[in-house]
Order: C-alpha cells, then sequence, then structure tokens
C-alpha cells in the first residue's frame, strides 16, 4: 500500500477537499475527543490533519504512516503552522512495534476500509492504548454515497486506489462490536462522504 501511497502524497490534500466539509468537521470532533496533556499515536495519518487537530489539546503527538512521502508532508505542515509538539516516524498499523499500553488516545483515521482484515489493526490499535484510554476510529462510511462521488471513486481507482470495504454506520458498528472488546460508539458526520467516528474507551 505504502508505494500507492507515496505516488500519490503531492495529491492528497488536493482530493481530500473535496470532501473539505466532513473533514475538517471530523478532525474537530476528534481533537474535542482528546483530553489535555494525552499521550497521542496517530497511526495511518496521512499528511497529518488528525494528528496536527489533536496536537492542541495532546501534551505529545506521534504521527504515524506507513508512507515516507506522506510523513515529509505532514511534517512540513507541522513547521509551517508552528506544532512543536509532535513528532513522525513510520508505522505499520497492522503491527504495531510500541509497547502495550503505550498512549493514552490511539487515532486511526480513514484506514480501515481500505484494510482486506481491519480486525487485525483495530486489535493492534486497542493493544497500545493504556488502561482508561481512549482509541478513536473516524472512517470514511462509503456505503453512504451518492452517485455523483461513485463516479469520482471510480476515477481514483483508476489511477490505483483501491478500497475493501464500504461501509454503512451499521455495518461499521457490527465490525467494531464483532471484536468484542468493549461497548461501540459511533458518531456519523453527514456529509459527501459521511465519517462515522467510532469510540472505544478502554476501562482501568
Amino acid at each position: 500500500m505504502s508505494s500507492f501511497w507515496d505516488r500519490v502524497a503531492w495529491l492528497y490534500d488536493l482530493v481530500e477537499r473535496s470532501n473539505r466539509a466532513v473533514n475538517a468537521a471530523a478532525a474537530d470532533r476528534v481533537a474535542e475527543l482528546v483530553p489535555h496533556g494525552a499521550r497521542v499515536l496517530d497511526c495511518a495519518a496521512g499528511t497529518g490533519e488528525f494528528s496536527l487537530a489533536a496536537a492542541k489539546r495532546a501534551g505529545t503527538v506521534l504521527c504515524t504512516d506507513q508512507s515516507p512521502a506522506m510523513l515529509k508532508r505532514a511534517g512540513n505542515k507541522a513547521n509551517r503552522r508552528g506544532v512543536t509538539n509532535i513528532r513522525f516516524a513510520q508505522r505499520d498499523v497492522t503491527s504495531l512495534t510500541d509497547r502495550d499500553g503505550s498512549y493514552d488516545v490511539v487515532i486511526a483515521a480513514n484506514v480501515l476500509h481500505l484494510l482486506p482484515e481491519p480486525e487485525m489493526a483495530v486489535r493492534e490499535l486497542w493493544r497500545v492504548t493504556a488502561p482508561g484510554g481512549r482509541l478513536i476510529l473516524p472512517t470514511y462510511l462509503q456505503g453512504r454515497v451518492g452517485a455523483a462521488y461513485g463516479t469520482m471513486i471510480k476515477i481514483y481507482q483508476g489511477v490505483g486506489f483501491h478500497y475493501e470495504h464500504a461501509f454503512t454506520p451499521e455495518t461499521y458498528r457490527m465490525l467494531l462490536e464483532g471484536l468484542e472488546l468493549v461497548p461501540v460508539t459511533v458518531e456519523v458526520i453527514p456529509g459527501r462522504v459521511p465519517e462515522g467516528i467510532a469510540v472505544l474507551e478502554k476501562s482501568i
């Protein structure tokens, strides 16, 4: 997956603008869910918008992605915005090198629909979430897109983009509840491509 994302990193933010209202609202909502001073891990962060939003309240943020090109762009954004409580590192969301319970908040935004086995990633993200911590999983709900955006997705697929799951709010909740970790809440941000923000709270 990383080779494709390296190739399109320069285009990523431009494409994201086509759904900018939803993306901005989702990043703002995730920031609200980050406790002040929290240790935050953001996985599959792309060019870092969720990491940068979280950094407004977090103590520290580790922004990670498999793609070096994406991380470079995320770093450039942080420099331009004067964000200093953020670090960058390569990580595979399905096989993290971090110890159990390392982070107060773990974020993985808009990646689960791309994975053939998203359950594997969720279990790994849950592993590194600290007791009393929070796992936040914003995910596009392609099962709810209109015909016009469906055409655009087909164009993206023509240059190599592919997603494995077209979630609806119901099927997304079912996926996460099927892991039997904790009760799951899913908040839907409506828009051109809606976003489901799932939150899992780990007990102390």
